[in-house]
């Protein structure tokens, strides 16, 4: 979302993560898993430090980086994290395992739309990270956003989804469709009036939400 100077500057500024961290980039990368991009997540973190919340819910664990990544930052912090992809599930779990974070993080095998009851009775949660099929995030934030706390931040990740939700020309279908479903939802969540959002352009573009 920046220039590419500017973008190389802040990224040389991030200091170098853990070993294992830097594998599961890696990893990633090789792989083409989408993960958050590194200044985006740098930022959530900083504003999960501020709030200092208990418990985390996060849509969309891919191989458990971004859990991985807020557990190294809050020591104390309960994460329940939703996944359906069986390969992504097992790296997550193997990833997880090495990590010494396994009591602070409980994943869920299932379709984020399907697993509701379950995700019902760990909560509720101070914050609420969605970052999973796009298509999908207002459903996403309407069944989710009912398990957070009075005062919980809702983070929604890929809202700018590389620039294209500001052009008017794209001619491939399928991310024409996506990137219409990700516009609506941008629109929907800066007019919902249950909370106050702002939208920030750092990494693929993230969303904070809080209650009013």
């Amino acid at each position: 979302m920046h220039n590419e100077r500017l973008q190389a500057y802040i990224e040389k500024m991030i200091p170098d993560r853990s070993d294992l961290i830097m594998e599961m980039e890696a990893y990633a990368k090789e792989h083409k898993v989408p993960i958050m991009e590194i200044e985006g997540i740098e930022a959530m973190l900083q504003l999960l430090r501020i709030q200092q919340p208990q418990s985390i819910l996060e849509v969309g664990t891919a191989i458990g980086y971004s859990a991985l990544r807020m557990a190294y930052a809050l020591p104390d912090i309960r994460i329940v994290t939703i996944e359906r992809d069986a390969e992504r599930y097992e790296e997550a779990e193997k990833f997880i395992a090495r990590s010494g974070k396994e009591e602070h993080i409980a994943i869920i095998k299932g379709d984020a739309l399907e697993v509701e009851d379950e995700i019902k009775d760990k909560g509720p949660y101070d914050s609420i990270f969605i970052d999973a099929a796009k298509g999908q995030y207002k459903r996403f934030f309407e069944i989710y956003s009912k398990y957070l706390n009075v005062d919980g931040l809702i983070i929604t990740d890929n809202v700018l989804f590389k620039g294209l939700v500001y052009e008017s020309e794209i001619e491939n279908k399928r991310i024409r469709n996506l990137v219409r479903k990700i516009n609506d939802f941008n629109q929907w969540l800066m007019n919902n009036e249950d909370y106050h959002t702002v939208i920030l352009p750092i990494g693929d573009g993230v969303a904070i939400s809080k209650r009013k």
